[in-house]
């Protein structure tokens, strides 16, 4: 396996990914950053621009000796907000499997870094679905939102006992997912027992290798 699995970590209850191409031989899935709060970024700093450039303005003039300079934070504001929306924007993931070449590869993308992670067939021992406990968010007041949570996780689990993030999110979709994956890298697929009491399906998916 040549890469960091811990890279492909997420601290999110789910990704959310997409098929953008799926042949008998080879699947590519797709995940586009968050675009909500990436765009209300934008439209905050955009709107600070209207009190931003008069600042400067009054800056480049009169130095921070006169009324504008306690208010230089402004623009920086506004340079930290448009960086946050760039950053989310360009965040990107896809997975690619093709059983042709007989690998799994998976792309991190942002707009100053890509990480790669690239595992062959024989490397991985089977397809997962289990459970991750990650956060919901922030603890506010004492509130419980930073507590962790149960959510259903799809990884691939090298034969050292490693295992990659693919995505998170609703069991059926997850279920379906690694289906796909498992056909396409012949390897076993296995769900946890507690997801399959969950869902009061059973054995969705049989874990054999086709």
């Amino acid at each position: 396996m040549i890469g960091n699995p811990v890279q492909f970590e997420a601290i999110g209850n789910r990704l959310g990914f997409h098929v953008v191409e799926q042949t008998p031989q080879k699947l590519r899935l797709l995940w586009h950053g968050a675009r909500f709060p990436a765009f209300l970024c934008l439209g905050i700093a955009l709107l600070l621009l209207f009190v931003s450039v008069p600042i400067l303005q009054a800056l480049r003039l009169r130095g921070f000796v006169g009324p504008a300079g306690s208010l230089w934070y402004f623009p920086l504001m506004n340079l930290v907000l448009f960086g946050i929306a760039i950053f989310l924007v360009t965040q990107r993931r896809v997975i690619e499997i093709d059983s042709r070449s007989r690998e799994i590869t998976l792309l991190r993308r942002s707009f100053y870094r890509t990480t790669k992670l690239r595992a062959t067939q024989e490397e991985i021992s089977k397809i997962k679905l289990g459970i991750d406990h990650v956060y919901s968010g922030f603890a506010v007041g004492g509130s419980t939102a930073a507590e962790k949570f149960p959510i259903p996780a799809l990884r691939i689990v090298s034969i050292n006992e490693e295992s990659v993030l693919l995505d998170r999110g609703s069991f059926r979709k997850l279920a379906e997912l690694g289906r796909l994956v498992s056909e396409r890298m012949a390897k076993p697929f296995e769900i946890d027992p507690q997801l399959q009491a969950r869902s009061g399906l059973g054995p969705v998916i049989e874990g054999e290798s086709r």
